[in-house]
């Protein structure tokens, strides 16, 4: 029995055994004869690495299809670790370099150093100083010279000459913020001419590693067309890339760094591709596959309207420059020293800007290359003024307080002020209106900007009540654009005790009086005040404020987003705004604008209302308007910095209307390409 058993499991044990190796065999056959080369291959190669594909960025246009920010095909200089010879890095960034100088090439370099020894940090590059710090892992104290060794050891540069020193490790730093590696190739240079192509190409023997591709380049079509709304792109660095979805970004890619590019990024961005790069144990690289091709962005449609924001813009500038030259009308002290101001434009139907203008300027499409001047000018050029300048408002505040006025009850469309000048209420304070107006009415004192009519009004209503309705009016409140706004300020108790110390803190009854007209703490941008200009045109329908038209997709055959209007705010108060708006004419048929759109001067009726706030240098000019009076359209702010006058800015807002409204051009017309595609 016992013998049994035993021949049993041996006949088990060996069936075993002889279905192991037949298994064996059959996997060796595979092995050797299905796939042999297959293996044969994998064996020599050693390793893989993956690299991206970039994909193509989404375009942006104006509303009606002129292009702002589109694709070019481009040739990148591009340096590619798996194919460099360990240690020839900094030989090859040489050869690299002399080849691009002999073809008056440019290459990148962000690096925060003067080009020549003595060598100094750059003039309004603190940030990419401090971040060169940090990166480096020096202090924030450390000096220019302890950058340099830093540098020069870790990136091994020594024996080099200052001029080949600095220039190697403006190249290194930049390889090392855009983390250089096998998976990662470093673009060395962008957008390099046709001619220079075959310069390099021909010296590709010793220039391994380097080679030049086809890519798609950001092209800034209209470059001083709102460029501090359209915004730029710029290199992802190691310190934003650990806080991105690293699904979606590589370390070589691109991202929106402001402006309607870093707002709109998730649309603009495309979704990258990939490819498999197989190499031996020698780092040869032996096959490239492409795994995952790249899918284009969207195309962006902003709300500008590019050939309107052009005449907002060329409107700005030249009548700034003409006050600078006019020695007769803008003496020194009286308006001559106007340098800086913005403009706003808005459909006052749908919360759209049609135009953002800020003045002094710049010009996308070379950005990079003016950027040293740009970051130390003054005025500041990189300041978007229409919408994160925050400006005193003064008189043209003062709708905001005869709508209050009205509504509450505190003062009727027939009652009257006596105005002798002098503010006599207060037995200390007593400010002063710029005339005699003797008694008049809310019409008239938003006709002539009297002063005492509205110390008094805003004396009775309260600083609580003119806080209600300036927050109604929106003032101090997000608009709802989608790029960063300066949220604005009026003044209230609250405010002051945050702003101010001891008694300074303490609210007074002149603080009413001065809120009342536009001053003391109040700071509002001129997107935030052409808003306020709009709801007082639509009667206290206030619209959410929103740059961005429709998104489509890359071959608009697919509408990715469509804007809806959007109300923020409704303000019950016909009889107080239609009167406002009688005031708001009388101001610029026969008051304090008459001399722009005055009976005879200008067939179209506006309603405006013009402001000399006080500032701590010179008095600023403010100006509002809407038009048609009756059938509002648009809204308009300009703001004139040491302008003086608020009517200063009336010319301006006047050629703004004329194209809008008399022009060919004006009201969303001109059809391009992408015009009808849109359509």
């Amino acid at each position: 029995m016992k013998a049994t058993s035993r021949t049993i499991r041996l006949l088990i044990l060996a069936a075993a055994f002889i279905f192991v190796m037949l298994l064996y065999s059959l996997r060796l056959m595979n092995f050797q004869v299905v796939h042999g080369d297959e293996y044969e291959k994998m064996l020599e190669a050693g390793w893989t690495t993956t690299q991206t594909i970039k994909a193509a960025r989404g375009e942006i246009l104006d509303r009606n299809g002129r292009p702002l920010a589109v694709n070019t095909i481009g040739r990148d200089v591009v340096i590619d670790q798996a194919f460099l010879a360990p240690g020839s890095t900094n030989a090859i960034i040489l050869k690299l370099m002399a080849i691009m100088e002999a073809a008056d090439e440019e290459w990148i370099d962000n690096l925060p150093i003067t080009d020549t020894a003595p060598f100094a940090f750059k003039e309004g590059y603190e940030d990419k100083v401090a971040s060169l710090k940090k990166t480096l892992g020096l202090g924030q104290y450390a000096t220019v010279d302890d950058v340099m060794y830093h540098l020069k050891n870790e990136f091994k540069l020594e024996g080099m000459n200052d001029t080949d020193l600095r220039k190697v490790a403006g190249v290194r730093y930049e390889m090392k913020q855009r983390n250089f590696s096998m998976a990662t190739p470093y673009t060395f240079a962008s957008g390099i001419k046709i001619e220079t192509v075959p310069k390099i190409k021909e010296r590709s023997f010793e220039l391994s590693g380097v080679n030049v591709v086809e890519s798609t380049i950001r092209q800034y079509v209209s470059g001083d067309i709102a460029p501090h709304i359209v915004g730029q792109i710029g290199p992802i660095y190691a310190e934003e890339w650990g806080k991105l979805d690293q699904k979606l970004y590589s370390m070589d890619g691109v991202i929106g760094k402001e402006g309607a590019e870093l707002a709109f990024e998730s649309y603009l961005k495309g979704k990258d591709g990939t490819r498999r790069v197989l190499l031996n144990s020698q780092n040869d690289v032996i096959d490239v596959v492409n795994e995952k091709e790249p899918v284009p962005g969207n195309t962006v449609v902003l709300t500008i309207d590019s050939q309107l924001q052009k005449v907002a813009q060329d409107a700005l500038a030249s009548k700034i420059e003409a006050m600078q030259k006019d020695l007769v009308n803008y003496p020194p002290g009286k308006g001559h020293e106007a340098d800086a101001g913005a403009v706003a434009v808005i459909d006052v139907k749908t919360g759209e800007p049609l135009a953002l203008a800020t003045y002094p300027s710049y010009n996308l499409s070379t950005f990079q290359k003016d950027y040293s001047q740009l970051a130390t000018s003054k005025p500041e050029r990189l300041l978007n003024r229409a919408v994160n300048g925050g400006y005193t408002p003064g008189s043209i505040f003062k709708p905001a307080i005869a709508l209050a006025g009205l509504n509450e009850g505190v003062v009727s469309p027939t009652d009257h002020v006596y105005c002798g000048g002098v503010y006599t209420f207060f037995s200390g304070y007593q400010p002063r209106c710029l005339d005699v107006h003797q008694d008049i009415n809310v019409v008239n004192a938003l006709r002539y900007s009297c002063n005492i009519f509205f110390y008094d009004v805003g004396r009775r209503l309260g600083i609580e009540k003119i806080d209600e309705y300036t927050s109604k009016l929106g003032m101090g409140l997000p608009t709802g654009i989608e790029i960063p706004e300066y949220v604005g300020r009026v003044s209230s108790k609250e405010l002051k005790a945050k702003l101010h110390q001891g008694e300074d803190a303490k609210w007074q009854p002149a603080d009413t009086v001065q809120t009342a007209i536009g001053q003391l703490d109040t700071r509002l941008s001129p997107l935030q005040l052409a808003n306020y200009a709009a709801t007082l045109a639509t009667n206290g329908k206030r619209m959410k404020v929103s740059i961005l038209k429709s998104v489509k997709s890359y071959t608009f055959d697919e509408t990715v987003y469509e804007h809806k209007p959007e109300v923020a705010e409704t303000i019950d108060a016909d009889m107080a705004f239609n009167t406002v708006r009688e005031g708001m004419v009388a101001a610029s048929r026969i008051g304090t604008a008459r001399g722009t759109f005055g009976e005879g001067l200008y067939e179209m009726k506006v309603a405006s209302k013009t402001g000399t706030p006080e500032t701590a240098e010179s008095p600023n000019s403010t100006f509002i308007a809407y038009a048609p009076a009756d059938d509002p359209e648009i809204a308009v702010c300009v703001v004139i910095e040491k302008g003086w006058h608020g009517y200063t800015g009336a010319p301006v807002a006047r050629e703004i209307f004329d194209a809008y409204f008399f022009s060919n051009n004006g009201k969303n017309a001109g059809a391009t390409k992408y015009g009808e595609l849109l359509s």
